[in-house]
């Protein structure tokens, strides 16, 4: 009887800590600020299609599913940025931040405040992480999308989406003032270092290519292998490279960058290439890609005379979790359920 009951006393003690861990972990303290019909808004099935119907254009234009930051409270929204800094480094929160803070710009810019508003950015769960050890959530509106899955604490972010419009803001008290500024600058520092031999395979194409390729596909195959390899670079350029591919790692958090750079080093390093199309100095069109055998980085910078950016980080293999999904279903005892 007294053995009955001390095993009834661990494993209550053992819900009651989950329970409590899960209340006190960022996203089980968003959802649990909610009213019941926020969360009816917010919370999807693990599967359901809209999980990987993303964009990068205003929300006006493309509607989001989840819940928007103007339907939540001073708290939530609090509650809601705590969650993303956990997610995210701080690199990776404070590029949030600023094209998020953007919109307010073009709001200036043009006058619509319609197409032009901050609060337009959602965020929705699949699964729920109160209960499941599987699940993901996004956060996405104009110029964001952020799909973060997570399988037991383990996450990965892809597809990663950043985009600034303006790239330099061109008037105002903030006039100057630049967002996703390295992945430029690193760009052009690369293609310039270049002899003429390296930018005749480096350089594919004369003219830009006016948007990302992959735009918002579900699913993306790697590109046509333009570009110089990794190890057609001298050693200060391959510096260069790799400070490049860490600037779009570098908005996850640290211990999760360093593993994929590690990763990354390891198994694909000669064989990344870099190709560019268009302009090699500011002020007109140009476009670069990175690929690798595992991942796929595009930038482009044409739009609104040059001053307008989307990047983009694709995982062939990991987009929208697929590689924890795998993980997972490979490790499940119940995976026909």
């Amino acid at each position: 009887m007294k053995k009955n009951i001390l095993v009834g006393l661990v494993i209550f003690s053992s819900i009651f800590l989950a329970f409590i861990l899960v209340k006190d972990n960022p996203a089980g303290k968003f959802l649990n600020s909610m009213s019941q019909h926020q969360r009816q808004k917010v919370l999807y099935s693990f599967d359901d299609t809209t999980k990987t119907q993303w964009h990068y254009i205003p929300s006006s234009m493309f509607p989001r599913a989840g819940i928007s930051l103007a339907e939540l409270n001073v708290t939530q929204k609090k509650l809601l940025h705590e969650l993303l800094q956990s997610s995210l480094s701080e690199t990776g929160y404070l590029k949030t931040k600023k094209i998020i803070d953007l919109e307010n710009v073009l709001r200036e810019m043009s006058g619509d405040s319609v197409m032009r508003d901050p609060e337009k950015f959602f965020v929705a769960f699949y699964g729920n992480p109160e209960t499941d050890s599987l699940w993901s959530w996004s956060f996405e509106g104009h110029h964001i999308s952020l799909n973060f899955t997570v399988l037991n604490n383990k996450q990965t972010i892809a597809p990663r989406f950043f985009g600034a419009n303006p790239a330099v803001i061109p008037s105002g008290p903030r006039k100057g003032e630049r967002t996703l500024e390295k992945e430029e600058e690193l760009g052009f520092q690369l293609i310039n270092s270049l002899d003429s031999e390296q930018k005749a395979i480096a350089i594919f194409q004369e003219a830009p290519i006016n948007d990302i390729v992959t735009r918002n596909s579900i699913e993306v195959n790697p590109l046509s292998p333009e570009g110089i390899k990794f190890d057609g670079l001298n050693s200060s350029q391959q510096k260069v490279f790799l400070r490049l591919i860490d600037e779009y790692l570098s908005t996850m958090p640290e211990e999760l960058a360093k593993e994929r750079m590690k990763n990354i080093q390891e198994e694909e390093l000669g064989e990344i290439r870099f190709g560019w199309a268009g302009a090699t100095k500011s002020g007109a069109g140009h476009y670069y890609r990175i690929q690798g055998k595992s991942f796929l980085i595009e930038f482009d910078n044409t739009q609104t005379n040059a001053n307008h950016i989307h990047t983009v980080w694709r995982d062939f293999d990991g987009d929208f979790g697929k590689d924890l999904i795998r993980e997972h279903y490979e490790n499940s005892d119940h995976h026909n359920h």
